[in-house]
C-alpha cells in the first residue's frame, strides 16, 4: 500500500514538473519523422495480464515488424530524435501514465513482450507475481544491451539464452529483497545514469 502510495505521488508531480519537458519531446518526435508522438506495445504485467505499455516514439512508423529488439545504437529504425531519446532513457517518460493508472510501479522488473514471457520457466514467471517497473537493478546492469546485442551472430538467440536470463534472476533477487529503502536507491541510480 506505501509503495502504491508512493507510486502515485511521484509520478504525479514528475508529470506535473516535467510537462513543458513532455511537450519539448513531444514535437521534436513530431518534427524528427512522421508518425505519432507516442509508441504503444503490449507488454505483459503483474498477474500474466497484457497492458498498453507507452513511450516516446523513437523509430519510424511499422519498425517493430522488422523484430522487436533493438540492436546497436545505430540501428536504422531508430529516427534521429530516437538515438538522444533512448540513450538517456528519456522516450520512457510516457510510463509514469502507466504508473498512475496501476499497470506499472516506480521499481519494478521491466516487462516483457509476450513472446518472451512464454518461454519463462516456472521459476521465472514468479517475476509476474508483482507489476512491472519504469527502472530496475537488470536495466541499470544492461544499459547497453543493444550494443552487446550488436556483437552477437545472432542478437536474438543472445538474447533468449543469455541476457534475458541472467535479467531474471536479478528480478528474482529483487523480489526476495525488495524494501522501499531499496527502490529508492535504485530510482536514484537511475537518474544519476541519465545525466553520466
Amino acid at each position: 500500500m506505501i509503495k502504491r502510495l508512493f507510486d502515485i505521488i511521484i509520478s504525479f508531480l514528475a508529470l506535473v514538473i516535467l510537462l513543458p519537458v513532455l511537450i519539448i519531446i513531444s514535437i521534436w518526435v513530431l518534427l524528427g519523422s512522421k508518425g505519432g508522438i507516442l509508441y504503444r506495445q503490449r507488454r505483459v504485467g503483474k498477474n500474466n495480464h497484457d497492458f498498453t505499455l507507452l513511450k516516446f516514439r523513437t523509430m519510424y512508423p511499422g519498425a517493430d515488424t522488422r523484430g522487436l529488439l533493438t540492436v546497436g545504437e545505430r540501428d536504422p529504425r531508430i529516427s534521429g530524435a530516437g538515438y538522444s531519446l533512448r540513450r538517456t532513457k528519456l522516450d520512457e517518460l510516457p510510463q509514469l501514465i502507466n504508473i498512475l493508472a496501476g499497470d506499472m510501479s516506480l521499481v519494478g522488473p521491466r516487462p516483457e513482450v509476450r513472446k518472451y514471457v512464454d518461454l519463462y520457466t516456472d521459476e521465472q514467471l514468479k517475476v509476474l507475481d508483482i507489476r512491472p517497473g519504469l527502472t530496475d537493478n537488470a536495466s541499470l546492469e544492461y544499459i547497453d544491451e543493444s550494443e552487446i546485442l550488436a556483437k552477437s551472430e545472432d542478437p536474438e538467440k543472445a538474447y533468449i539464452e543469455t541476457i534475458l536470463p541472467a535479467k531474471l534472476e536479478l528480478n528474482l533477487q529483487y523480489i526476495r529483497e525488495r524494501s522501499m529503502g531499496k527502490d529508492i536507491g535504485i530510482i536514484f541510480r537511475t537518474i544519476s545514469g541519465i545525466f553520466r
